[in-house]
Formats: C-alpha cells, structure tokens, sequence
C-alpha cells in the first residue's frame, strides 16, 4: 500500500446508506495493464461542492471503511465552481503505486470528511492477452471466482440501490429547489420594489443632504459672524468692567469721604449739643442772677424805705455785677449804714461748691440743678445703650458708637 506524507482524512464508521452519485466516473475500463499510468475520469454532479480536502482512492471490492483504500490521489478543484454544466474531471494514478494482482478494485471518491460520493464499477489489473482465456485448472479457483462474482452481483445491486435512493432525492430536492426558485422569484420582485422605493428614498435623502448642507454652510457664515459679535461684545463687555472698576474705586473713595463728612457731621453735632447745653446752663444762670439781682433791688428798697429814703431819688445807682460788690456809694458822707448788713449777708454768697471733674466754682444755691447739667456737659453718653463716658475719653466714646454700627 502506498505510504505518502499526509494521509487523507478517512472514516472508520461502516457505510450504512451511501451518497455514490454525487461523483460519477467515466470511460472505466474493464481492466488496465500492469506497468502503465492510468487515468480516472469523474464528473461532479449540480448539488455537489468539492473541497480542498477531497480526494480519489482505488479500493479492493468488499471494502467496509474508506480506511481500506490501496492508493489515492488528490482531486484539483475546478476553476468555476458555480458554472452549471457539469465539466469531465481527471487525476491521473502513477503505475508505481498501482496494485500488481489480478483482484478486482474500483475508484471511490471521498470528501474531506470521510464521506464517500461516487464509486466506479469493478476493474482489473491484468494483461490484455488474457482477456478471452478461461483456464480453470481446479475446482477451489472456480469456487472463488463464483465468491468474486457473486460480490460484485451483490456491490452492484447495492450501488442500484443507492443510485435510486440518491435519485429520488435528487428529484425531492429538485421539487424543493423549484418551490424555492419560484418563492425566490417573488421574494426578488418584493425585493426589486423595495429597491426602487429605496432608491427613491436615497434620492430625497441625498437632496435632503445637500439641503442640509446648504443649511451648514449657511449656519457656518452666521456662527462666523456671531462670533464677530461676540468678540466685539467680550471687549464692549471688558470696557464696562473696566468702567465698573472705575466707579467701584470712585464709589470706594465717595463711601470714605461720606464717612469722614460723616464724622464731622457727628463731631459738629456733637460740639453743637454741647454748646445748647453750656447756653441752656449760662441761660438759666444769667436768669438765676437777674433773680437775685431782683431779689437785691428789693431788699435795698426796703432797706432805704425804713431809713426814709427813695432808692429812684439817690444820686447814684446800684452797683451792677460786673462792678464788684465791694464798691461803695460815693454819694454817702458817712458811707452806707447797711454795709454791715450786706457784709453780714456776704458769707452766704461767699459759699460755693466746686465741679468734681473740671474743679469749677457753682453757688450752693444752684449745685443741685446747675452743677447736674454742667456735669452732664463734661460727659458723653451713648445715644443708643445711654452708657456714659467721661469727656476725656472721647476717642472710647466714638469707638464705642462705631461699634454698634456694625
């Protein structure tokens, strides 16, 4: 048997029903001679594709498995494997690896699943001078030859039968091929409909492209000139914010000015309730003296009324208070007879009390009203919490009332 680098792929499953015509062979001789090439010839039926791995084996007649081939040979694939005549195909066996007996053998095709698709009927390799010579020297030989022949009766009867089977299929598929040609027939029509609908969609949509792409350009000049504008805008946008800094500073100095006229306001206010109380209190003080001055005038009157004189026919007037009061009347020769009266009266306006803070002479008479409001001049008070701060401390005073401010 032949040894060869790559074995063919074979099967060792026995061959329960067969597909033998899928590959039919031609022009097989009933024998070859010894010592020659032969050539076998095959035609691949419509519904059988070949392969790559398919190949061509010469078997011994009651072979079971197609891994009982003698030889082989790989099969060439055809050129156009979708023309629809079936074209004669040739592989050609070298006499070296050819058998050297005088059994019968047969070609066998098997597909590169182990599958076989076509086998040839039984031939011979033997000369052809032996061809019309009948020599049975022996009873056993013609038992033989009765076994071989018998063989062959019954390997054509199964390859009837597998042809007959594999012809009503063939012609169950040809049935299901023609349903399936005229089903793909209306399926092409539905499909050639469905093309021209597309293809008019495929129209509107291309117009409906270039629209848009009409549109987009459109859209590109606007958004080029947009940005224009919003460039202009940014730098608009940047002179406001510069114009805005510029009034947030002047804003800035007008709020300090506004504060600082505003401490002056307050200091002025300030000053001026202090001077309405230092007026209120020198009011009430010149009213006070014009009532003692009144008090005096009387007390002089009746004074001069018990003494038999009228105080509008002296020949001088009474001494103001801004003359002092230790003048005397020039008019009297003998001075004034009342001087010890006065004088003894003088140590009630000689008692006087003094200011606590500023250390200032008040009558005693006048501390309990006078002196309270004059304190309350030297003093500074809260006009939100009425917490009061001595004069001196006018800076705490101030900080005191900017706190509530905050």
């Amino acid at each position: 048997m032949e040894e060869t680098i790559e074995d063919p792929p074979t099967s060792a499953v026995l061959l329960d029903h067969c597909h033998f015509s899928q590959v039919i062979f031609n022009s097989v001789e009933k024998f070859y001679v010894p010592g020659g090439d032969i050539t076998c010839y095959y035609t691949l039926t419509q519904h059988f594709i070949p392969r790559r791995k398919d190949w061509i084996g010469i078997f011994r007649v009651g072979w079971k498995t197609t891994r009982e081939y003698y030889t082989f040979m790989w099969v060439t694939l055809p050129v156009d494997l979708n023309s629809k005549p079936a074209k004669q195909q040739e592989v050609q066996f070298k006499a070296y690896y050819l058998p050297k007996d005088d059994e019968y053998y047969q070609f066998c095709y098997v597909d590169q699943d182990g599958v076989v698709r076509g086998a040839s009927i039984p031939f011979q390799f033997r000369p052809e001078n032996e061809e019309d010579i009948l020599v049975v020297t022996t009873q056993e030989e013609l038992e033989t030859l009765k076994s071989i022949n018998k063989k062959l009766e019954q390997t054509m009867k199964e390859q009837k039968d597998c042809w007959e089977t594999e012809l009503l299929q063939l012609k169950e598929q040809n049935q299901k091929m023609s349903s399936e040609n005229e089903k793909m027939g209306v399926r092409v029509d539905q499909l050639q409909a469905q093309l021209s609908t597309q293809e008019k969609e495929m129209e509107k949509l291309v117009q409906g492209v270039q629209d848009k792409t009409e549109q987009l350009e459109h859209l590109k000049k606007e958004n080029g000139q947009l940005f224009l504008s919003l460039t202009e805008q940014r730098e608009h946008q940047k002179e406001l914010e510069w114009t805005v800094e510029e009034m947030k500073q002047k804003e800035t100095t007008a709020a300090k000015k506004q504060q600082e006229l505003t401490d002056q306001n307050f200091d002025l206010s300030k000053r001026l309730s202090e001077n309405k109380i230092m007026y209120n209190v020198l009011q009430k003080e010149k009213e006070r003296m014009e009532e003692e001055n009144d008090l005096l005038k009387m007390e002089n009157s009746t004074l001069l009324s018990y003494m038999g004189l009228n105080y509008d026919s002296l020949p001088y007037q009474a001494p103001t208070s801004n003359q002092g009061a230790a003048r005397q009347n020039p008019g009297l020769v003998y001075g004034n007879p009342y001087s010890g009266i006065q004088e003894s009266s003088a140590p009630s306006l000689l008692s006087i009390k003094k200011c606590p803070t500023c250390k200032s002479d008040f009558p005693d008479d006048l501390f309990d009203h006078t002196l309270e409001q004059h304190m309350q001049t030297l003093s500074l008070n809260c006009p939100i919490c009425d917490k009061a701060f001595p004069a001196k401390e006018k800076q705490i005073f101030e900080d005191h009332v900017f706190c509530h401010t905050l």
